[in-house]
């Protein structure tokens, strides 16, 4: 019985031109010499090809974002935390991804979302000439990586997304890192005729296609909170968060703080309690030595000082009270069996539902050196699946309260629903309150949430939680092909 199949597709020469070829040899040599190919080595690095015909852009996506080694923040497999196409599913669930491909603007979503700088632009907002000066700059970098969306370009197939890795000023030539490698191997293409590709319709969103700058973030996102998106509820509290909560507070006549905090929770979606979380660090137990390395006590010297400025906010202070006032609590126990189950899934590479955490305790690791801080809090869990165990270490951020007397020795403060609520009533867009009738409580409720007074630290830590609401607002509205340059603030 016959089977067809294919094995690659020549180039179109002259058009294009093979890396590997003598010619093409030749082009690298003298771009390397002028400077403009400083983007490729990391690109080179962390190449891969995709894993499915139209998973382009998920792999484009995923050799951009580890060359500029941006934590995923989430598990590969086994312990490692690195990004793969299959965790990048965010802004598009992977089984549509597979059957139609993705978005220009939902790639930029994407990226957004995966914690990096973004910036993007179609054919109709450019010029040749821009696009030139943008390839130019992320050639001669490192700390930054274009990605182009292309239609035809005289080969196969249809919408396609590479990342560009370097340039050519001498031949005016973009090499093209082709992540269908199966197909085509990287090979250098005339800008020109780069940019004509790119310059036409894709007919699943009427828009011209385009291309995006990658960069770093200054700081790394997320250092205490993060939204999920992982749960489909999501959807509904974005919707809530951005709509809803607008209008109830401006549709009732309130005049504390307390009643708005009730107006605000006692209509919350289900599953709130996932979408915002905070960020616990996984210990590997057979690699952990008795002291805190000093990166494990930067981060967690960082974890402690924004956790002390959102305790000591006034803000704080009120959801804290309205949250005991209704009986809700977070117990440390619970939130820290939770944890080492999900730490124990990053560590085996297994996304098994079937483990639980027969206990948990509190214990002090030292810091590093004479210098470092005293003692940092760990919870030590013991995983069982299938009759297995396996043990689970957590650093967990804490702050301790000023005493109030010498026989006062107040208990420390962990990581709670307080203050995930605390910062993200804090990232919602200041005009949520606005519609505020009292106008002595509208701008009270105005300072409360203003991250004006605090530290850069604080203020990135909100923006970037408000960075999150809004790109997946977009996306809940199917609005993420609209407002590509549009601050995300």
């Amino acid at each position: 019985m016959a089977v067809a199949s294919l094995y690659r597709r020549s180039l179109t020469s002259p058009s294009a031109i093979d890396f590997s070829s003598a010619d093409g040899k030749n082009i690298f040599k003298e771009a390397v010499q002028k400077g403009t190919m400083e983007g490729y080595f990391s690109l080179i690095s962390y190449f891969q090809t995709l894993s499915e015909p139209s998973f382009s852009g998920l792999a484009s996506l995923s050799v951009v974002l580890n060359a500029l080694s941006i934590d995923s923040d989430r598990k590969w497999k086994g312990s490692w935390r690195w990004f793969d196409e299959s965790m990048l599913d965010c802004c598009e669930p992977l089984e549509t991804v597979k059957e139609k491909g993705i978005s220009f603007g939902k790639l930029v979503c994407l990226a957004h979302c995966s914690g990096a700088k973004v910036e993007a632009f179609r054919t109709s907002q450019s010029t040749i000439d821009d696009f030139r000066k943008f390839v130019l700059s992320c050639s001669i970098s490192e700390k930054c990586h274009m990605i182009y969306d292309r239609a035809v370009f005289n080969q196969t197939g249809f919408g396609h997304f590479s990342p560009i890795g370097g340039y050519s000023a001498e031949r005016d030539m973009a090499l093209i890192l082709d992540v269908a490698r199966f197909r085509y191997p990287p090979h250098w293409v005339p800008l020109k005729l780069l940019w004509e590709a790119m310059d036409t319709i894709d007919q699943s969103t009427g828009k011209r296609r385009g291309f995006m700058l990658i960069s770093r973030l200054h700081k790394d996102p997320g250092l205490l909170y993060t939204l999920s998106c992982k749960d489909e509820s999501w959807i509904s509290i974005v919707k809530y968060l951005k709509e809803d909560v607008p209008r109830l507070v401006s549709s009732q006549h309130l005049d504390t703080v307390d009643k708005i905090l009730s107006v605000v929770f006692k209509s919350l979606p289900s599953h709130f309690n996932q979408f915002i979380r905070w960020v616990a660090e996984i210990r590997i137990t057979e690699d952990a030595k008795p002291n805190l390395s000093a990166e494990e006590e930067s981060r967690q010297k960082l974890k402690q000082d924004e956790l002390t400025q959102v305790h000591e906010t006034e803000l704080f202070e009120h959801v804290n009270e309205f949250l005991t006032s209704v009986g809700y609590e977070e117990n440390l126990s619970y939130a820290a069996a939770r944890a080492c189950c999900q730490g124990a899934k990053v560590l085996s590479g297994c996304s098994s539902n079937e483990y639980y955490c027969r206990e948990t305790s509190l214990k002090c690791i030292k810091g590093h050196g004479p210098s470092g801080m005293e003692e940092a809090t760990a919870i030590a869990g013991v995983v069982v699946r299938d009759s297995s165990e396996q043990e689970v270490n957590l650093l967990v951020p804490s702050t301790q309260p000023v005493s109030k007397g010498s026989d006062y020795s107040p208990e420390p403060k962990y990581p709670s629903g307080s203050d995930a609520f605390t910062a993200l009533l804090m990232a919602l867009p200041p005009q949520t309150w606005f519609g505020i009738k009292d106008q002595a409580l509208q701008t009270k409720m105005k300072k409360l949430v203003s991250v004006g007074t605090f530290s850069t630290m604080h203020h990135e830590e909100v923006s970037h939680l408000r960075r999150q609401l809004l790109m997946l607002k977009r996306c809940q509205e199917n609005k993420e092909e609209e407002d590509l340059t549009a601050p995300l603030s």
